[in-house]
Protein backbone atom coordinates (compact mmCIF):
# COMPACT_ATOMS: atom_id res chain seq x y z
CA UNK A 1 0.00 0.00 0.00
CA UNK A 2 1.36 3.42 -0.93
CA UNK A 3 2.20 5.76 1.95
CA UNK A 4 -0.19 8.64 2.49
CA UNK A 5 0.57 12.29 1.95
CA UNK A 6 1.37 12.86 5.60
CA UNK A 7 3.79 9.90 5.69
CA UNK A 8 5.72 11.19 2.65
CA UNK A 9 5.95 14.68 4.10
CA UNK A 10 7.05 13.28 7.46
CA UNK A 11 9.81 11.26 5.76
CA UNK A 12 10.95 14.37 3.93
CA UNK A 13 11.24 16.25 7.21
CA UNK A 14 12.94 13.35 9.02
CA UNK A 15 15.57 12.85 6.32
CA UNK A 16 15.92 16.55 5.54
CA UNK A 17 15.07 15.98 1.89
CA UNK A 18 15.46 18.99 -0.37
CA UNK A 19 14.80 17.34 -3.74
CA UNK A 20 12.66 14.38 -4.82
CA UNK A 21 13.73 12.78 -8.09
CA UNK A 22 10.86 11.61 -10.30
CA UNK A 23 12.39 8.70 -12.24
CA UNK A 24 11.49 7.11 -15.56
CA UNK A 25 13.33 4.72 -17.86
CA UNK A 26 13.08 5.50 -21.56
CA UNK A 27 13.00 3.36 -24.70
CA UNK A 28 16.80 3.52 -24.95
CA UNK A 29 17.11 2.05 -21.45
CA UNK A 30 18.46 5.32 -20.01
CA UNK A 31 17.36 6.21 -16.50
CA UNK A 32 16.21 9.83 -16.39
CA UNK A 33 14.89 12.12 -13.67
CA UNK A 34 13.37 15.47 -12.90
CA UNK A 35 13.87 16.64 -9.32
CA UNK A 36 11.18 18.63 -7.46
CA UNK A 37 12.11 20.84 -4.51
CA UNK A 38 10.45 19.65 -1.31
CA UNK A 39 8.85 23.07 -0.80
CA UNK A 40 6.66 22.42 -3.84
CA UNK A 41 6.13 18.69 -3.47
CA UNK A 42 2.58 18.97 -2.12
CA UNK A 43 1.53 20.06 -5.60
CA UNK A 44 2.46 16.55 -6.83
CA UNK A 45 1.05 14.50 -3.95
CA UNK A 46 -2.54 14.77 -5.15
CA UNK A 47 -2.07 13.08 -8.52
CA UNK A 48 -1.32 16.16 -10.65
CA UNK A 49 1.79 14.55 -12.12
CA UNK A 50 5.08 16.06 -13.29
CA UNK A 51 5.14 17.01 -16.96
CA UNK A 52 7.64 15.84 -19.56
CA UNK A 53 7.64 16.19 -23.33
CA UNK A 54 6.05 13.20 -25.04
CA UNK A 55 9.06 13.20 -27.37
CA UNK A 56 11.25 12.00 -24.48
CA UNK A 57 10.32 8.44 -25.44
CA UNK A 58 11.75 8.93 -28.93
CA UNK A 59 15.34 9.72 -27.93
CA UNK A 60 18.09 7.22 -28.85
CA UNK A 61 21.08 6.61 -26.60
CA UNK A 62 23.54 8.67 -28.69
CA UNK A 63 21.91 12.09 -28.66
CA UNK A 64 18.85 13.98 -27.45
CA UNK A 65 17.30 14.19 -30.92
CA UNK A 66 14.11 12.51 -32.13
CA UNK A 67 14.40 9.10 -33.78
CA UNK A 68 12.58 9.20 -37.12
CA UNK A 69 9.36 7.23 -37.41
CA UNK A 70 8.51 7.21 -33.70
CA UNK A 71 5.12 8.86 -34.09
CA UNK A 72 6.16 11.36 -31.42
CA UNK A 73 6.92 15.05 -31.98
CA UNK A 74 8.07 18.02 -29.87
CA UNK A 75 4.38 18.94 -29.50
CA UNK A 76 2.51 17.32 -26.63
CA UNK A 77 3.11 16.73 -22.93
CA UNK A 78 2.51 13.75 -20.67
CA UNK A 79 2.78 13.47 -16.89
CA UNK A 80 4.75 11.28 -14.52
CA UNK A 81 2.49 10.00 -11.77
CA UNK A 82 4.55 9.04 -8.73
CA UNK A 83 4.16 5.56 -7.28
CA UNK A 84 4.64 6.69 -3.71
CA UNK A 85 5.16 3.11 -2.52
CA UNK A 86 8.61 3.42 -4.13
CA UNK A 87 9.56 6.65 -2.33
CA UNK A 88 13.06 6.27 -0.85
CA UNK A 89 15.64 8.68 0.60
CA UNK A 90 18.91 8.15 -1.27
CA UNK A 91 21.70 7.04 1.06
CA UNK A 92 24.37 8.01 -1.49
CA UNK A 93 22.93 11.51 -2.11
CA UNK A 94 22.03 13.21 1.19
CA UNK A 95 19.15 15.62 0.77
CA UNK A 96 17.71 13.72 -2.21
CA UNK A 97 15.00 11.06 -2.45
CA UNK A 98 13.65 9.01 -5.34
CA UNK A 99 10.20 7.98 -6.48
CA UNK A 100 9.49 5.78 -9.51
CA UNK A 101 6.71 6.79 -11.86
CA UNK A 102 4.13 5.68 -14.38
CA UNK A 103 3.55 8.04 -17.29
CA UNK A 104 -0.03 9.18 -17.91
CA UNK A 105 -1.78 10.97 -20.73
CA UNK A 106 -4.74 12.66 -19.11
CA UNK A 107 -6.40 10.16 -16.77
CA UNK A 108 -5.10 7.02 -18.52
CA UNK A 109 -1.72 5.31 -18.66
CA UNK A 110 0.22 6.59 -21.67
CA UNK A 111 0.52 3.86 -24.34
CA UNK A 112 4.28 4.59 -24.64
CA UNK A 113 4.95 4.05 -20.90
CA UNK A 114 7.23 1.01 -20.29
CA UNK A 115 6.23 0.58 -16.64
CA UNK A 116 2.56 0.56 -17.60
CA UNK A 117 3.35 -2.10 -20.22
CA UNK A 118 4.81 -4.38 -17.54
CA UNK A 119 1.74 -3.74 -15.37
CA UNK A 120 -0.46 -4.94 -18.27
CA UNK A 121 1.55 -8.13 -18.73
CA UNK A 122 1.38 -8.85 -14.98
CA UNK A 123 -2.39 -8.37 -15.15
CA UNK A 124 -2.63 -10.73 -18.13
CA UNK A 125 -0.71 -13.37 -16.18
CA UNK A 126 -2.96 -12.76 -13.18
CA UNK A 127 -6.11 -13.33 -15.22
CA UNK A 128 -4.72 -16.78 -16.01
CA UNK A 129 -4.02 -17.40 -12.33
CA UNK A 130 -0.24 -16.82 -12.47
CA UNK A 131 2.14 -14.70 -10.41
CA UNK A 132 5.64 -14.02 -11.74
CA UNK A 133 8.59 -13.67 -9.39
CA UNK A 134 11.85 -12.42 -10.85
CA UNK A 135 15.29 -10.90 -10.34
CA UNK A 136 17.99 -9.49 -12.61
CA UNK A 137 21.51 -10.85 -12.01
CA UNK A 138 23.89 -8.05 -12.95
CA UNK A 139 27.53 -7.98 -13.95
CA UNK A 140 29.37 -4.65 -14.09
CA UNK A 141 32.86 -3.20 -14.32
CA UNK A 142 34.54 -0.83 -11.89
CA UNK A 143 36.89 1.46 -13.80
CA UNK A 144 39.34 4.20 -12.92
CA UNK A 145 40.48 7.00 -15.17
CA UNK A 146 44.11 7.31 -16.26
CA UNK A 147 44.60 10.19 -18.67
CA UNK A 148 42.00 9.81 -21.40
CA UNK A 149 41.47 6.09 -20.73
CA UNK A 150 39.20 4.13 -18.42
CA UNK A 151 41.03 1.09 -17.05
CA UNK A 152 39.81 -1.79 -14.84
CA UNK A 153 40.04 -1.04 -11.13
CA UNK A 154 41.89 -4.32 -10.50
CA UNK A 155 43.53 -7.15 -12.44
CA UNK A 156 41.87 -10.15 -10.80
CA UNK A 157 40.22 -13.20 -12.36
CA UNK A 158 36.97 -15.04 -11.55
CA UNK A 159 36.15 -15.28 -7.82
CA UNK A 160 39.63 -14.19 -6.75
CA UNK A 161 39.41 -13.00 -3.17
CA UNK A 162 41.89 -10.19 -3.83
CA UNK A 163 39.15 -8.36 -5.74
CA UNK A 164 36.93 -8.31 -2.65
CA UNK A 165 39.83 -6.92 -0.59
CA UNK A 166 40.82 -4.30 -3.16
CA UNK A 167 37.27 -3.02 -3.58
CA UNK A 168 36.06 -3.64 -0.01
CA UNK A 169 35.22 0.02 0.79
CA UNK A 170 33.18 0.37 -2.41
CA UNK A 171 31.40 -2.95 -1.99
CA UNK A 172 30.61 -2.28 1.67
CA UNK A 173 29.07 1.13 0.94
CA UNK A 174 27.20 -0.32 -2.05
CA UNK A 175 25.71 -3.14 0.02
CA UNK A 176 24.66 -0.75 2.79
CA UNK A 177 23.07 1.63 0.27
CA UNK A 178 21.10 -1.17 -1.38
CA UNK A 179 19.92 -2.55 1.96
CA UNK A 180 18.78 0.94 3.00
CA UNK A 181 16.55 0.97 -0.10
CA UNK A 182 15.11 -2.49 0.53
CA UNK A 183 17.19 -4.28 -2.12
CA UNK A 184 18.98 -7.33 -0.71
CA UNK A 185 22.14 -8.63 -2.40
CA UNK A 186 22.42 -12.40 -2.09
CA UNK A 187 26.16 -12.48 -2.80
CA UNK A 188 29.06 -10.64 -4.40
CA UNK A 189 32.07 -12.03 -6.24
CA UNK A 190 34.62 -11.09 -8.86
CA UNK A 191 33.66 -12.04 -12.38
CA UNK A 192 36.00 -13.15 -15.17
CA UNK A 193 36.96 -9.69 -16.35
CA UNK A 194 39.47 -7.52 -14.42
CA UNK A 195 37.52 -5.07 -12.30
CA UNK A 196 34.28 -6.94 -13.05
CA UNK A 197 31.82 -8.01 -10.37
CA UNK A 198 28.56 -9.94 -10.19
CA UNK A 199 25.97 -9.12 -7.53
CA UNK A 200 22.74 -11.15 -7.63
CA UNK A 201 19.86 -9.64 -5.67
CA UNK A 202 16.87 -11.33 -4.05
CA UNK A 203 13.83 -12.10 -6.17
CA UNK A 204 10.56 -10.16 -5.89
CA UNK A 205 7.19 -9.75 -7.55
CA UNK A 206 7.64 -8.83 -11.22
CA UNK A 207 7.03 -5.08 -10.96
CA UNK A 208 9.23 -4.78 -7.91
CA UNK A 209 11.92 -6.84 -9.69
CA UNK A 210 12.04 -4.33 -12.54
CA UNK A 211 12.02 -1.44 -10.06
CA UNK A 212 14.92 -3.11 -8.25
CA UNK A 213 16.90 -3.15 -11.49
CA UNK A 214 16.50 0.62 -11.78
CA UNK A 215 17.51 1.06 -8.13
CA UNK A 216 20.48 -1.28 -8.54
CA UNK A 217 21.90 0.44 -11.61
CA UNK A 218 21.48 3.88 -10.08
CA UNK A 219 23.04 2.86 -6.77
CA UNK A 220 26.06 1.04 -8.20
CA UNK A 221 26.96 3.97 -10.41
CA UNK A 222 26.46 6.58 -7.68
CA UNK A 223 28.46 4.72 -5.02
CA UNK A 224 31.31 4.06 -7.44
CA UNK A 225 31.42 7.75 -8.29
CA UNK A 226 31.78 8.60 -4.59
CA UNK A 227 34.98 6.52 -4.63
CA UNK A 228 36.42 8.14 -7.74
CA UNK A 229 35.43 5.24 -9.99
CA UNK A 230 33.02 4.72 -12.84
CA UNK A 231 30.74 1.68 -12.73
CA UNK A 232 29.65 0.64 -16.20
CA UNK A 233 27.03 -1.89 -17.27
CA UNK A 234 27.93 -1.70 -20.99
CA UNK A 235 27.55 -5.28 -22.30
CA UNK A 236 30.97 -5.42 -23.99
CA UNK A 237 33.45 -2.77 -22.92
CA UNK A 238 36.66 -4.59 -23.82
CA UNK A 239 36.78 -6.68 -27.02
CA UNK A 240 39.13 -9.23 -25.43
CA UNK A 241 37.55 -9.45 -21.97
CA UNK A 242 34.32 -10.81 -20.49
CA UNK A 243 31.06 -9.08 -21.27
CA UNK A 244 28.42 -8.02 -18.74
CA UNK A 245 24.95 -9.55 -18.69
CA UNK A 246 21.90 -9.10 -16.51
CA UNK A 247 20.55 -12.65 -16.56
CA UNK A 248 16.84 -12.77 -15.78
CA UNK A 249 15.79 -15.33 -13.16
CA UNK A 250 12.07 -16.01 -12.86
CA UNK A 251 9.51 -18.45 -11.49
CA UNK A 252 5.79 -19.15 -11.94
CA UNK A 253 3.47 -19.21 -8.94
CA UNK A 254 -0.16 -20.02 -8.26
CA UNK A 255 -0.95 -18.24 -5.04
CA UNK A 256 1.82 -19.23 -2.63
CA UNK A 257 2.88 -22.32 -4.59
CA UNK A 258 5.96 -22.32 -6.82
CA UNK A 259 4.98 -24.25 -9.97
CA UNK A 260 8.37 -24.61 -11.65
CA UNK A 261 9.09 -28.20 -10.56
CA UNK A 262 7.11 -31.29 -11.55
CA UNK A 263 5.40 -32.40 -8.30
CA UNK A 264 6.07 -36.05 -9.14
CA UNK A 265 9.70 -35.50 -10.17
CA UNK A 266 10.87 -32.30 -8.48
CA UNK A 267 14.26 -32.43 -10.19
CA UNK A 268 12.53 -31.78 -13.54
CA UNK A 269 10.33 -29.02 -14.91
CA UNK A 270 6.55 -29.01 -14.64
CA UNK A 271 4.46 -29.08 -17.82
CA UNK A 272 3.56 -25.43 -17.27
CA UNK A 273 7.20 -24.38 -16.89
CA UNK A 274 8.12 -26.31 -20.04
CA UNK A 275 5.40 -24.53 -22.01
CA UNK A 276 6.47 -21.14 -20.62
CA UNK A 277 10.11 -21.59 -21.67
CA UNK A 278 8.97 -22.99 -25.03
CA UNK A 279 7.20 -19.68 -25.61
CA UNK A 280 10.36 -17.78 -24.69
CA UNK A 281 12.51 -19.89 -27.03
CA UNK A 282 9.99 -19.52 -29.85
CA UNK A 283 10.00 -15.73 -29.56
CA UNK A 284 13.64 -15.32 -28.47
CA UNK A 285 15.02 -13.88 -31.74
CA UNK A 286 12.45 -11.07 -31.47
CA UNK A 287 12.71 -10.84 -27.68
CA UNK A 288 16.40 -10.02 -28.01
CA UNK A 289 15.50 -6.63 -29.51
CA UNK A 290 14.09 -5.90 -26.02
CA UNK A 291 16.38 -7.94 -23.71
CA UNK A 292 19.75 -7.33 -25.44
CA UNK A 293 18.82 -4.12 -27.26
CA UNK A 294 22.11 -2.31 -27.87
CA UNK A 295 24.28 -2.80 -30.97
CA UNK A 296 27.02 -3.45 -28.41
CA UNK A 297 24.98 -6.28 -26.83
CA UNK A 298 25.63 -8.66 -29.69
CA UNK A 299 29.39 -8.51 -29.22
CA UNK A 300 28.78 -10.41 -25.97
CA UNK A 301 26.45 -13.07 -27.37
CA UNK A 302 28.73 -15.51 -29.15
CA UNK A 303 29.01 -19.31 -29.16
CA UNK A 304 31.28 -20.75 -26.46
CA UNK A 305 31.12 -17.57 -24.33
CA UNK A 306 28.50 -18.79 -21.80
CA UNK A 307 26.04 -16.22 -23.13
CA UNK A 308 23.43 -18.41 -24.85
CA UNK A 309 23.83 -18.08 -28.63
CA UNK A 310 21.25 -20.70 -29.69
CA UNK A 311 17.53 -21.28 -29.05
CA UNK A 312 18.22 -24.09 -26.59
CA UNK A 313 17.53 -24.96 -22.98
CA UNK A 314 19.14 -27.33 -20.53
CA UNK A 315 19.57 -28.34 -16.91
CA UNK A 316 22.61 -26.56 -15.51
CA UNK A 317 23.84 -25.76 -19.03
CA UNK A 318 25.51 -22.34 -19.08
CA UNK A 319 25.78 -22.38 -22.86
CA UNK A 320 22.01 -22.69 -23.23
CA UNK A 321 19.98 -19.49 -23.66
CA UNK A 322 17.54 -20.83 -21.05
CA UNK A 323 19.22 -22.55 -18.11
CA UNK A 324 17.42 -24.47 -15.39
CA UNK A 325 19.64 -24.10 -12.30
CA UNK A 326 20.07 -27.43 -10.54
CA UNK A 327 19.62 -27.42 -6.77
CA UNK A 328 21.38 -29.78 -4.34
CA UNK A 329 20.25 -33.40 -4.45
CA UNK A 330 16.80 -33.94 -2.97
CA UNK A 331 15.64 -30.35 -3.38
CA UNK A 332 13.20 -29.18 -6.08
CA UNK A 333 13.96 -26.87 -8.98
CA UNK A 334 12.83 -23.37 -8.04
CA UNK A 335 13.42 -21.06 -10.99
CA UNK A 336 14.59 -20.56 -14.58
CA UNK A 337 17.35 -18.32 -15.95
CA UNK A 338 17.26 -16.47 -19.28
CA UNK A 339 20.85 -15.61 -20.21
CA UNK A 340 20.18 -13.41 -23.24
CA UNK A 341 19.51 -10.30 -21.15
CA UNK A 342 21.91 -7.45 -20.39
CA UNK A 343 21.81 -4.20 -18.41
CA UNK A 344 21.29 -1.96 -21.44
CA UNK A 345 17.66 -3.11 -21.51
CA UNK A 346 14.72 -1.22 -20.12
CA UNK A 347 13.77 -3.77 -17.41
CA UNK A 348 10.04 -3.05 -17.68
CA UNK A 349 10.05 -3.78 -21.40
CA UNK A 350 12.36 -6.79 -21.11
CA UNK A 351 10.47 -8.51 -18.30
CA UNK A 352 7.07 -7.62 -19.75
CA UNK A 353 8.02 -9.08 -23.13
CA UNK A 354 9.36 -12.27 -21.51
CA UNK A 355 6.04 -12.68 -19.70
CA UNK A 356 4.13 -12.13 -22.97
CA UNK A 357 6.25 -14.78 -24.73
CA UNK A 358 5.89 -17.26 -21.88
CA UNK A 359 2.13 -16.78 -21.70
CA UNK A 360 1.94 -17.44 -25.44
CA UNK A 361 3.73 -20.74 -24.82
CA UNK A 362 1.23 -21.62 -22.10
CA UNK A 363 -1.79 -20.61 -24.18
CA UNK A 364 -0.65 -22.69 -27.16
CA UNK A 365 0.74 -25.62 -25.17
CA UNK A 366 4.15 -25.30 -26.83
CA UNK A 367 6.89 -27.83 -26.07
CA UNK A 368 10.57 -26.87 -25.83
CA UNK A 369 11.84 -30.29 -26.90
CA UNK A 370 14.47 -32.26 -25.05
CA UNK A 371 17.05 -30.43 -22.93
CA UNK A 372 20.49 -29.85 -24.41
CA UNK A 373 23.09 -31.16 -22.00
CA UNK A 374 26.18 -30.06 -23.92
CA UNK A 375 27.42 -26.98 -25.74
CA UNK A 376 24.93 -26.61 -28.63
CA UNK A 377 27.79 -25.31 -30.77
CA UNK A 378 29.25 -28.84 -30.60
CA UNK A 379 26.13 -30.47 -32.04
CA UNK A 380 26.25 -31.25 -35.76
CA UNK A 381 24.35 -28.62 -37.71
CA UNK A 382 21.97 -31.30 -39.03
CA UNK A 383 21.09 -32.37 -35.47
CA UNK A 384 20.50 -28.78 -34.39
CA UNK A 385 18.16 -28.32 -37.36
CA UNK A 386 16.29 -31.55 -36.57
CA UNK A 387 15.81 -30.45 -32.95
CA UNK A 388 14.72 -26.91 -33.86
CA UNK A 389 17.83 -25.34 -32.31
CA UNK A 390 18.49 -22.12 -34.21
CA UNK A 391 21.38 -19.64 -34.00
CA UNK A 392 20.18 -16.46 -32.36
CA UNK A 393 20.54 -13.08 -34.09
CA UNK A 394 24.14 -11.95 -34.33
CA UNK A 395 23.29 -8.24 -34.67
CA UNK A 396 20.70 -5.83 -33.35
CA UNK A 397 19.56 -5.34 -36.95
CA UNK A 398 18.58 -9.02 -37.16
CA UNK A 399 16.76 -8.86 -33.82
CA UNK A 400 14.85 -5.74 -34.88
CA UNK A 401 13.78 -7.50 -38.08
CA UNK A 402 12.55 -10.47 -36.01
CA UNK A 403 10.55 -8.19 -33.67
CA UNK A 404 8.99 -6.41 -36.64
CA UNK A 405 7.55 -9.80 -37.71
CA UNK A 406 6.50 -11.08 -34.27
CA UNK A 407 2.76 -10.45 -34.00
CA UNK A 408 2.48 -11.74 -30.42
CA UNK A 409 5.08 -9.31 -29.06
CA UNK A 410 3.89 -6.42 -31.22
CA UNK A 411 0.33 -6.94 -30.00
CA UNK A 412 1.52 -7.12 -26.40
CA UNK A 413 3.46 -3.87 -26.73
CA UNK A 414 0.61 -2.15 -28.52
CA UNK A 415 1.00 -0.15 -31.74
CA UNK A 416 2.17 3.09 -30.11
CA UNK A 417 4.88 1.60 -27.88
CA UNK A 418 6.01 -0.80 -30.61
CA UNK A 419 6.40 2.09 -33.05
CA UNK A 420 8.34 4.39 -30.72
CA UNK A 421 10.51 1.59 -29.36
CA UNK A 422 11.44 0.23 -32.79
CA UNK A 423 12.19 3.75 -34.02
CA UNK A 424 14.65 4.32 -31.18
CA UNK A 425 16.44 1.01 -31.67
CA UNK A 426 16.55 1.40 -35.46
CA UNK A 427 18.15 4.81 -35.02
CA UNK A 428 20.77 3.33 -32.69
CA UNK A 429 21.48 0.47 -35.07
CA UNK A 430 21.90 2.76 -38.07
CA UNK A 431 24.12 5.17 -36.14
CA UNK A 432 26.38 2.56 -34.51
CA UNK A 433 26.46 -0.53 -36.71
CA UNK A 434 29.69 0.49 -38.45
CA UNK A 435 31.15 2.53 -35.60
CA UNK A 436 34.61 1.56 -34.30
CA UNK A 437 34.35 -0.29 -31.00
CA UNK A 438 36.28 2.35 -29.05
CA UNK A 439 33.99 5.14 -30.22
CA UNK A 440 30.88 3.09 -29.44
CA UNK A 441 32.10 2.38 -25.90
CA UNK A 442 33.04 6.00 -25.39
CA UNK A 443 29.42 6.97 -26.08
CA UNK A 444 27.89 4.21 -23.96
CA UNK A 445 30.32 3.95 -21.03
CA UNK A 446 28.55 6.42 -18.76
CA UNK A 447 25.06 5.97 -20.23
CA UNK A 448 24.75 2.36 -19.00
Amino acid sequence: MAPGKSAVLAAIRTHQIRYVRFIWCDNAGLIRAKAVHAAFLEDYLEGAGLGIAAAQQALPVMIDALAPGSGLTPAGEVHMQADWSTFTPLPYAPGHARVLTDIYEGDAPWPHCPRSFLRRMIEQAGRRGWRIMAAFENEFYLLRREGDQWLPADTTVFAQTAALDAMAPVLEELTAALEAQGVLPEMIYAESGPGQFEMPIRYAEALRAADNQIIFRETVRAVARRHGLVASFVPKIFPDKAGSGAHLHFSLWRGDRNCIADPRRPDTLSAEARAFIAGILHHLPALMALTTPSPNSFKRIRPRFWSGAFTSWGYGNREAAVRVPQPPAGRPITHIELKTVDPSCNPYLALGAVIAAGLDGLDKGLDPGEPVQMDPADLPESERAARGIRPLPSTLGEAIAALEQDEVLLQALGPELARSYLAVRRAEWEAMKDMPHEEEVRILLERY
